[in-house]
């Protein structure tokens, strides 16, 4: 028998007591090895500290603050300024660290400092237990080796990783994501359809079951129903608002609750005939219109018009109309320039890249100007196509979504080429060109501003003699130069352009390249009073607005083009695309800015995508000044792009279902609502490809399911808000108001006034006068009051075709919750306020449109009776009750009554209207008269005096049935 040696029986001891330091047979450490404190701080401790306090205490050895380094334990041992070490090993109640993070200890500053970085609950536990434990802090081989070993059970429960490029941090990048929250970014396969029992109207039996319900009834909660089928009535009024934004006529009802077919088959007409309404498009655009944040006018303290900014929307109403295929319609906006320069309606197109609220002003720095609209159109883009606020990863690595500030500047760098400006654009046949003739408002206003200066400069010439006397001085040199100034030659023929004359200034700058002493010739603006300076600078400015207003009549386009970014200091004028783009500028290369800042550039990027979207065929943008955009916009409509496909679907669920699948259209990141049906959703965008990326095909399969058909009135209302309190099993109709265009124009349909022209310029419908007439400043000046169109028939255009200036909002509409322009609406809300009942109750519009009906009906029917269903028709599309009728006529003559005795006041029309400002020049008050030109030709609406007090009377019959729920909500 053999014994082992007494050296081996040593070694044999040494390896069990040591084993746990020893490495396993494959050459890594083993498990046993790590304690659990080294683990807490590898897993949870180590990121908390890259991601919360690295910024500021040790990333950049040179901006420590409080020279409090926390790079490593020696350091945080150390402590900072105040002299305490920052944490005490096993004592974290004592640990400054700790303590600050907690953010309520009155000794120790709340860090992170702001409210938004606190860490939570779970994270400050995660410090408190590693400091508890002794605060271990493994060197980053180690870390490495913890991370290597114990990769796939962590992954497992912290999270997915998520493939990116270029993040400002080792940590960042391989941070973890909950699979839940990054369903957007996942490739897009097609689910295969449910096979469902029979449920009510929707029997599986039948072939030709839509794949939408199917997928509903699958999820529904165990043991509800779903409601019974919409009458004919109410789902004919739906469908015809969804895809019109108009009210069906009691001809369209009538027909199809007559049609023999099944309700499936004959309502599938319905929305054939629909969808081929040349109001569909209007409809649509207003959707898109919203998303893109349209608007007439530039924003902010420079909210000068826009002038040919509707040829773009209504580039938008043709391209649903002709249902133009998603994915070049997406290309279109986003580089029709580089598709095809020559074809007016692909500069047309690019006026998506001009919706941000933004100019060149010469109050600030060119180039930060320059980076806002960068931001602006990069963060737009995200938003609209690819449903991302790519905007949160301007300064940082995105905190909640795997996007990284690198991507964020690919992006941007893909519009550093991109400059705006304004190309000629031959018409198209199809634009509406009518009303142009109502550019001579513009030349009469170009005329008052002609008159002040002309008067003013009449003034200076005068004083300039008054000067050269007051002071003795010779003024012959001065009448010399003045005289030869005015005997030039005027080339206004040659060139078409009015001359406008100064010809004191002009003078002046003569002599003063004559080398004459300044001293020796008249001050600039000599004698002015505070009313001159305040009238010179409003006519001045006032002219150079209208340059943009004319451009509505003129072929030119909003639009951009490739080139070096111009030296420009301000935009005094509409600028046109030069004839070289090269010249004249910088060519820009695009970097990383620190904070967001454009004179702070960190490292250079290159034109690129989001790099977490790793299903694609890898995309290869051109550096070259032109093409960028192209290449961008195919990889954003890349048939299997997971981000594009199911942004549009869902916008399209959301306009028809009144709640979107992924409950924010504008966010599929982690910080938004999960689909509620995501097998429906991926359906859905699958399909929509298959499809030709056809949005009428789309409509048409979520308008033909029972889904879509089903009555807002549940047989169990207390069952379905226990069962589904979210709303999110479309068991039932979800009723939405109108919004605050549909229920204008809803009035002035039924009262007969609406004008159905498509496209064209923008109206200006009758507003608050009060808001109408608010003084405006905008740029140190005045800007125009609303007047409306002289005439009814060009005011009473659809409200997607009202003139939309940010600054002033029609208070009507923005009381029913019209969104504001500058910014994004994903969805258009409906909140329920009492300012609501005074405008919709007492508000003039309405009350004109209550009396216009009054007054046709009353002419058009031979008794009261007839006169009350042709109301309720006109309204609702259905005949009154009896009980109706009773109630009607006998409020009716109560009326009448109180008519007989109202004293009737006639309407004053505002011509002028007086302005005051403080002159900016002396500090002191000025006045003068905005004349109102387009009031001269105004023609009014129907007025109370122009009818009896029986058709007065009938009118408050109307204005009740305009504020009922009936008329103002879709059931």
């Amino acid at each position: 028998m053999l014994y082992p040696s007494l050296s081996c029986i040593r070694l044999l001891i040494f390896i069990q007591a040591f084993s746990p330091f020893l490495l396993n047979g494959t050459g890594n450490l083993s498990a046993e090895e790590f304690s659990t404190n080294e683990l807490l701080f590898a897993r949870r401790v180590h990121n908390l500290l890259h991601e919360k306090c690295l910024a500021c205490h040790g990333r950049d050895p040179a901006k420590i603050e409080g020279k409090l380094d926390l790079t490593t334990l020696e350091f945080t041992l150390q402590g900072g300024a105040s002299g305490e070490p920052a944490l005490v090993k096993g004592q974290p109640k004592i640990s400054a660290i700790y303590l600050a993070i907690t953010r309520d200890h009155a000794d120790w500053s709340p860090m992170p400092p702001k409210e938004a970085d606190k860490l939570y609950p779970e994270q400050i536990k995660y410090i408190e237990d590693w400091i508890k434990a002794g605060a271990a802090w493994p060197d980053e081989k180690r870390l490495a080796e913890i991370n290597k070993h114990h990769q796939d059970k962590w992954a497992s429960e912290d999270g997915i990783l998520m493939p990116t490029k270029g993040a400002l941090s080792e940590q960042w990048a391989n941070r973890r994501y909950k699979p839940a929250g990054m369903w957007g970014y996942q490739p897009l396969k097609k689910p295969g359809v449910p096979v469902v029992a029979d449920a009510q109207d929707v029997p599986a039996s039948r072939a030709d079951v839509s794949p939408i319900d199917a997928f509903i009834i699958q999820s529904l909660p165990e043991g509800l129903a779903v409601a019974e089928p919409a009458e004919r009535q109410v789902l004919i009024r739906r469908a015809t608002f969804d895809l019109t934004g108009l009210p069906p006529t009691a001809e369209d009802i009538h027909a199809f609750e007559l049609d023999p077919d099944p309700l499936p088959r004959a309502f599938s007409k319905v929305v054939d005939r629909l969808l081929a309404s040349p109001h569909y498009g209007e409809k649509m655009a207003q959707h898109w219109l919203d998303v893109v944040r349209y608007a007439d006018t530039a924003g902010l303290a420079n909210d000068f018009e826009r002038g040919n900014a509707w040829r773009y929307r209504d580039y938008v109403l043709r391209a649903f109309n002709n249902d133009k295929p998603y994915d070049q319609f997406v290309r279109e906006q986003l580089a029709g320039d580089e598709i095809d320069p020559e074809n007016p309606e692909m500069l047309l197109a690019t006026g998506f890249l001009r919706m941000g609220p933004w100019e060149l002003t010469g109050m600030e720095v060119a180039k930060v100007a320059r980076q806002r609209f960068l931001d602006d159109v990069t963060n737009s883009v995200g938003e609209t196509f690819l449903a991302h606020s790519l905007q949160c990863a301007r300064c940082h690595d995105h905190k909640f979504d795997p996007v990284p500030t690198h991507d964020y500047y690919a992006i941007q760098a893909v519009f550093a080429t991109t400059q705006i400006c304004e190309r000629p654009a031959s018409f198209l046949p199809t634009e509406n060109l009518q009303g142009f003739a109502e550019r001579t408002y513009l030349d009469q206003r170009r005329n008052d501003f002609r008159e002040t200066l002309s008067e003013i400069e009449d003034k200076l010439l005068i004083r300039a003699e008054q000067w050269y006397q007051e002071n003795q001085k010779d003024p012959q040199l001065w009448l010399e130069t003045l005289r030869s100034l005015k005997s030039a030659p005027d080339n206004t023929k040659s060139t078409g352009k009015k001359k406008e004359s100064n010809y004191f200034e002009a003078t002046r700058q003569a002599l003063i390249k004559k080398k004459i002493p300044e001293t020796e010739i008249p001050p600039k603006l000599v004698g002015f009073t505070t009313e001159e300076f305040g009238k010179e600078r409003m006519a001045r400015k006032g002219l150079e607005r209208l340059k943009w207003e004319d451009t509505r009549y003129e072929p030119v386009a909003l639009s951009i083009y490739n080139g070096v970014t111009p030296n420009l200091t301000a935009m005094y004028n509409p600028f046109y695309m030069p004839k070289d783009t090269m010249a004249n500028g910088e060519l820009e290369k695009s970097a990383i800015l620190t904070g967001g800042d454009p004179f702070s550039p960190m490292r250079p990027v290159e034109p690129g995508v989001l790099s977490t979207i790793s299903n694609l065929p890898e995309t290869q943008i051109t550096l070259d000044v032109s093409g960028r955009r192209l290449a961008f916009a195919k990889w954003v409509t890349h048939p299997a792009h997971p981000l594009t496909t199911r942004t549009m679907v869902n916008r399209l669920w959301l306009w028809h279902m009144n709640q979107a699948i992924a409950g924010n259209p504008n966010n599929f990141g982690s910080t938004g609502k999960v689909p509620s049906h995501q097998a429906l959703l991926d359906y859905l965008a699958v399909t929509f490809v298959e499809q030709g990326w056809s949005i009428k095909a789309m409509h048409k399969l979520i308008m033909n399911s029972s889904a879509y058909r089903r009555s807002a009135d549940h047989p169990a209302f207390k069952q379905l808000k226990e069962v589904d309190p979210n709303q999110t099993s479309y068991a039932v109709f979800l009723p939405r108001r109108l919004t605050a265009g549909e229920i204008r124009d809803a009035m002035l349909m039924s009262s007969g006034e609406l004008n159905l022209q498509l496209g064209g310029i923008p109206c200006r419908p009758e507003i608050n006068l009060e808001a109408a007439l608010q003084p405006r400043m905008v740029m140190g000046t005045f800007a125009s009051a609303w007047v409306p169109n002289p005439l009814p028939q060009q005011r009473h255009r659809r409200s997607i075709y009202a003139l939309k200036v940010r600054g002033i909002p029609d208070p009507f509409k923005d009381v029913f919750n019209e969104p504001a322009p500058d910014f994004s609406c994903e969805r258009r809300e409906a909140s329920t306020v009492t300012p609501q009942v005074f405008s919709l109750f007492n508000g003039q519009a309405t009350y004109d449109r209550a009396l216009a009906m009054a007054n046709n009906v009353s002419m058009q029917s031979n008794t009261d009776i007839n006169c009350l269903k042709s109301i309720y028709l006109k309204s609702y599309g259905r005949e009154p009750t009896v009980n109706e009728i009773s109630l009607c006529l006998k409020y009716w003559k109560q009326m009448e009554i109180v008519e007989h005795n109202r004293v009737l006041i006639p309407r004053e029309l505002p011509y002028k209207v007086k302005r005051e400002a403080v002159e900016e020049n002396t500090g002191e008050n000025f006045t003068f008269d905005e004349t109102l030109h387009a009031y001269a030709d105004f023609v009014p609406d129907l007025q109370p005096e122009d009818v009896s007090a029986k058709v007065r009377g009938l009118a408050d019959v109307c204005l009740a049935i305009m504020n009922s729920n009936e008329f103002v909500y879709v059931y």
